[in-house]
Parts: structure tokens; C-alpha cells; sequence
């Protein structure tokens, strides 16, 4: 019975059965891609906040927005790089000068200043609480590309969403912190950072229907560090320290090879969003809680506990079951 079915498909659909399964698969693996390289970036970047002068800095919100705008700017110019010696430099230009390359522009600002410099300001207000708050940011980016996409969201990807951001959520109230005098702005601004990053992904998967992801993400760091720089940083009087840690090299190489790693990251997670959607992507991308955990006890040397270890393996869980039907392996056995 079997093999009379097989006969009946024609060669040209058993082809595009195997190249919607290669597109997949490619989507799937860059979002893990994306989350491990996050990973190392959060803990390349944590180091960094350790050294001089950062960690001497004064006032609340100078060293991280000052790490965040070097950290988009020496992305943009690692993906510049990359871009050039692919031959695809001319395209950043001709890609800004269409509408697809606004909206790309669009998620930079809800994913760069807004949605990190909200989150920046959230933690700082709200302590921890505002870590897991902004970990929805992968609802609504399902639900933003539902309205605006019409990506449909299936139970399984739903529910594995919703274990991913359970496990972060458990991972995030184990890290403890202290709340400062303005809790509730700090939540608020927490959730302006799930919004903004959602966002970002719809904007960017809508840019992307024309614009090649190596390009879409060039024009996304560039942007963001370019506003960074030259908004947010005055706004803060935060331009003293940001020249302060350029006079300082070693520093400076630090955040570059954090900025490589955040590179990398972004690129494979807009590769993920075109190809597997922005719902599952982003799913996939949460998975950095659990690499961060894993690349800071070994490069940090942080204890675990066992909230952390259970939130950990409820993630991996959570992105396994959205990545891949665990009843299609049944099946096969069955077979």
C-alpha cells in the first residue's frame, strides 16, 4: 500500500515536500544558532560590565547603555565586513532606499533603543521581577504576526511557548536582585521591552520578505547603535564614559568579541524568522536563558540552583516540542 502511494506522487511535489524540509530544518537550526551565540554574547557582555571603567561608572543607566551602543555599532561593523567580502555591500544602500528597508529600520528602533533601553530601565526599577516580563516578548511577537503577518500559530508551537516561557520565568525569580523605590514604572517598562522586541521580529520578517537577512540585520545594528550614539547616550550624559571606555583597549576588544557573538545571534534569528516564522523563531531564540546559565557557571564560575537547573530543562523541553512534532517520531517507530 505504501509504495503504490509513493508511485502516485509526482516527482516535482516529492521535491518540494524535501526543499520545504530543507527550508525548515535551515530555520530551525539558525534559531538555535541564534540562542547560543545570544548566550555567549549576555555572558561576554556581563564580563565586560565587570572591568574599569564601566564598573565604576556613575549613574544608573550610563555603563549599560554605553555597552549597548558599542556593542550594536562594532556588530554593524563586523556584518559590514561580512557583507563586503560577500560581495554584498551595495545592496545596505539599495535596501535602505526601499520600503521593505523602513521597515527593517522600524524594528531596529523597537528592538534596539526602545526595547533595550526599556528593559535596561526596567531591571534597574524593578529588580528581577522585570526579567521574566520581558521574557513574553515571544507572545507578542506571535501574536503581532498573527494580526500582521497572518502566520497562523498551531497548538503545539502555542504550548511550546508557553513551557519556554515558564522555564524563563523560573530561571529569572530563582536570580534574586534588589527593587528600587520605582516598581511599578520598572514593570511597565518591562513590558514596553517584550512589546518592542515583538515587534521587531514582525518588522523584520516583513523586510525580509524583500531583503536578504545578511543585509536586513546589517541595517538593524547599524541603526540602533547609530541612535544610540547620538540620542540616547546624550540624553543619559552618557558621551563622557563611552569615550572613556574607547581610551580603554582591552575593554574595548571585550565588547567587540561580545558584538561579534551578538552579530551572529541576530543574524541567524532573522534567518530563523524568515524561514520557520516569527512565532517559532522567537520560541527557539528564548532558549539563551538556558545558554546563558550554561556559559556563565563555566566562564563566570555562578552557582546553580536547582530552580535554575529544573527552568533550564523545562526550556530545552518548551523549544523541542516547537521545533518538531514529538508524535511524528512516534509515528515513525509505530511504522
Amino acid at each position: 500500500m505504501e509504495e503504490s502511494f509513493k508511485k502516485k506522487v509526482s516527482p516535482v511535489l516529492l521535491k518540494k515536500q524535501k526543499m520545504t524540509a530543507s527550508f525548515t530544518r535551515q530555520g530551525l537550526v539558525a534559531g538555535f544558532v541564534s540562542a547560543i551565540t545570544f548566550g555567549l554574547y549576555s555572558t561576554v557582555s556581563a564580563y565586560a560590565m565587570m572591568k574599569d571603567p564601566l564598573i565604576g561608572a556613575a549613574g544608573l543607566f550610563a555603563a549599560p547603555f554605553v555597552a549597548s551602543a558599542l556593542n550594536d555599532t562594532i556588530a554593524a561593523i563586523w556584518l559590514i565586513l561580512f557583507n563586503t567580502i560577500k560581495g554584498r555591500f551595495k545592496e545596505i544602500g539599495r535596501s535602505l532606499a526601499i520600503f521593505p528597508g523602513l521597515m527593517v529600520i522600524l524594528g531596529a528602533l523597537f528592538g534596539g533603543p526602545i526595547a533595550n533601553g526599556a528593559y535596561l530601565m526596567g531591571i534597574a526599577s524593578a529588580g528581577t521581577a522585570a526579567i521574566p516580563i520581558s521574557a513574553l516578548f515571544p507572545m507578542f511577537g506571535a501574536l503581532f504576526a498573527k494580526v500582521f503577518l497572518k502566520q497562523d500559530i498551531s497548538k503545539r508551537v502555542a504550548g511550546g511557548m508557553i513551557i519556554c516561557i515558564a522555564g524563563a520565568i523560573m530561571i529569572s525569580m530563582d536570580g534574586g536582585g534588589a527593587v528600587g523605590n520605582n516598581f511599578f514604572f520598572g514593570i511597565i517598562c518591562a513590558f514596553i521591552a517584550a512589546i518592542g522586541w515583538g515587534m521587531e521580529g514582525v518588522f523584520s520578517a516583513f523586510g525580509m520578505s524583500m531583503i536578504d537577512s545578511n543585509i536586513a540585520i546589517t541595517i538593524r545594528q547599524g541603526v540602533s547603535g547609530f541612535v544610540f550614539i547620538v540620542v540616547v547616550l546624550p540624553i543619559f550624559k552618557a558621551l563622557g564614559l563611552f569615550t572613556d571606555v574607547l581610551a580603554a583597549p582591552n575593554l574595548v576588544l571585550i565588547i567587540a568579541l561580545g558584538a561579534l557573538f551578538a552579530a551572529a545571534s541576530f543574524l541567524a534569528w532573522y534567518v530563523a524568522n524568515s524561514k520557520v516564522g516569527v512565532a517559532t523563531g522567537m520560541s527557539i531564540n528564548s532558549t539563551y536563558v538556558l545558554w546563558g546559565v550554561i556559559f556563565s557557571v563555566i566562564f563566570l564560575r555562578s552557582t546553580l540552583s536547582p530552580m535554575m537547573i529544573l527552568g533550564a530543562i523545562i526550556i530545552t523541553a518548551g523549544a523541542i516540542i516547537v521545533s518538531v512534532n514529538p508524535l511524528d517520531f512516534i509515528k515513525k517507530k509505530e511504522a
